[in-house]
């Protein structure tokens, strides 16, 4: 039985959390007793330690942002994503579910659902009980009148149904690709619901703490976006659950957190925010938008964490439409930053005259032009730095696996006034959809979906080919081998070849239950190199046949380039 304080992720099967004062190291050590265990691949990230020491802590955001911007933090290296089990997919856990290209098809009313599990915000009076200390969007929280509290967030007045829509949206989407998510509310506020909580109170510019007034959200008020009868759509945002502990970092991890032994940079799902901020443009990745919470469930606490914030997407920020450097540039890019500056802005660069079909409720957001090749955030995040071919393919099978009619039933979801404004989006994410499968689904060797039947046909799609974005080879190879599993070593079957993806095992297979066989399958022939290179394939005999536990893909570790 596994020891509880160990973790066995990615190749390296046993991860254990070492305790020196206050620092949390990862040591991953060799496995002496074998390859493989009966339980690979682990569906479930195992975090079975005690989290409920974790303290809350805050991030001076001005720091990390320099740090980011100018800084190299994390790991230097991009070795293979370390939470992932050992036929390379992530398992679930407090980071991430798979939802969108899991086991079950996520069906179009799931995905159009997300989080949801209310109605939000009761009617009736509302009681503002902060203002709002952080981030540039104006709003404040409320208690509502059945004690929930929220957080009350305004569109721009330039941009009606911009913000609120976007975050609506992007909230569905991130939900199906597998992140915990606030729940976000399109609601309606009438001035008149508001009224000041007794023990709310208000930090003037004086700096002296006092009982709020109404003056006090009147500006709030003023710069929203204001509907014909004099009421507000708002973005309500429910509390999270359990103790709210504060953001996450993009590289290294919790200190005090025991389950937290994979350094952010090395995990697959915030690297595959390089691929997902791509497609809906969120450019606002940092630590302000994370969030962590303490959270206990079945007698057992643990941090869960969040992307928030995650409505800065597509064209539109809080507070109007994106800059047009946004997501071409860091918000500092050494040369081209100080000749923009020299130049008064006449120094441009090619995305500078981009055609958009701007829209007040989207904003500059477009597909035909896109290359997410290009695409940055504003500001660099270590985890995303990090992504690998790889990653990047695993990001855009998931991408890819958005139907137009599902992506057309989450953007309905924003209840946009302007049809033309429901439509734009939703062709927009669908082109940069096809772009990220065009991009990075050849780029690996594309083979998923292994199976080998009990007569030893083995079976298997080609990620590319089913998507229609590259044409499938002349055929395929498959070299056999038996694993000893306690040595490692491996005796050779023979090859087998087939013009289709199901390809039959050659004679002499192992009947016994417990035998290992491994085949490295490739393409022969594909104008893609990469398809040459094998997929490592191990299968396990069952009773019930021939089991998947074990897949491998030979990518080259990247070259992390400098920043600028």
């Amino acid at each position: 039985m596994r020891d509880s304080i160990q973790n066995r992720l990615a190749g390296r099967k046993w991860i254990l959390p070492v305790f020196a004062g206050a620092v949390l190291s990862a040591v991953f050590a060799a496995d002496t007793k074998g390859r493989f265990y009966p339980d690979d691949p682990i569906t479930v990230e195992p975090e079975t330690m005690d989290a409920s020491k974790v303290s809350p802590w805050k991030i001076d955001l001005f720091y990390d942002l320099l740090l980011n911007q100018f800084g190299k933090p994390g790991d230097p290296a991009s070795p293979r994503a370390m939470n992932v089990n050992t036929i390379d997919e992530v398992p679930n856990s407090s980071w991430f579910t798979n939802r969108v290209l899991a086991g079950r098809p996520l069906s179009i009313a799931d995905a159009v659902r997300g989080p949801i599990t209310g109605t939000g915000p009761a009617p009736g009076k509302w009681s503002v009980i902060r203002a709002k200390s952080e981030g540039a969007a104006p709003g404040f929280t409320i208690r509502d009148s059945a004690g929930v509290t929220w957080f009350i967030a305004f569109d721009p007045k330039s941009n009606h149904e911009a913000a609120s829509g976007a975050a609506v949206i992007a909230m569905r989407l991130f939900w199906a690709l597998g992140y915990h998510q606030a729940e976000f509310y399109l609601s309606e506020l009438s001035p008149n619901q508001l009224e000041i909580d007794k023990d709310a109170k208000f930090v003037p510019v004086s700096g002296r703490a006092r009982h709020m007034k109404f003056s006090d959200i009147a500006p709030v008020l003023e710069r929203g976006a204001k509907n014909s009868n004099g009421s507000y759509r708002v973005l309500a945002s429910k509390l999270l659950p359990g103790k709210i502990l504060g953001g996450f970092k993009y590289f290294g991890t919790r200190p005090d957190d025991p389950n937290d032994v994979v350094p952010h940079e090395h995990r697959r799902e915030l690297r595959a925010l390089q691929v997902f901020g791509a497609w809906t443009n969120l450019v606002d990745i940092k630590t302000l938008n994370t969030m962590d919470s303490l959270i206990t469930e079945n007698g057992r606490t643990r941090v869960r964490h969040y992307l928030l914030d995650i409505g800065s997407t597509f064209g539109i920020g809080a507070n109007g439409p994106h800059e047009w450097t946004d997501g071409y540039e860091y918000l500092f890019e050494g040369d081209k930053t100080m000749k923009r500056a020299a130049s008064f802005g006449l120094y441009r660069q090619p995305w500078q005259t981009t055609p958009y079909e701007e829209h007040p409720a989207i904003g500059r957001f477009e597909g035909d032009r896109f290359d997410p090749e290009l695409w940055k955030s504003r500001v660099p995040a270590t985890a995303l730095l990090r992504a690998r071919d790889d990653d990047k393919f695993w990001a855009a099978r998931r991408v890819n696996a958005f139907s137009d009619e599902m992506i057309r039933a989450i953007v309905k979801s924003g209840r946009y006034s302007d049809p033309a404004a429901e439509k734009l989006l939703a062709d927009v994410l669908i082109k940069r959809r096809n772009k990220i499968s065009q991009t990075y689904l050849p780029r690996v060797n594309p083979l998923v979906n292994m199976a080998l039947d009990r007569s030893g046909t083995l079976t298997f799609n080609n990620a590319a080919v089913d998507a229609g974005v590259a044409k499938a080879p002349p055929d395929y190879s498959a070299d056999w081998s038996t694993l000893n599993n306690d040595s490692g070593s491996l005796t050779a079957i023979g090859e087998t070849r087939s013009s289709g993806t199901r390809i039959s095992a050659p004679a002499g297979l192992p009947s016994a239950n417990g035998s290992y066989i491994v085949a490295n399958i490739k393409a022969n022939g594909s104008e893609h190199a990469s398809w040459a290179k094998p997929i490592k394939a191990t299968f396990y005999r069952t009773g019930a046949g021939w089991k998947l536990v074990g897949l491998e893909r030979a990518v080259a570790d990247p070259i992390v380039p400098p920043k600028k």
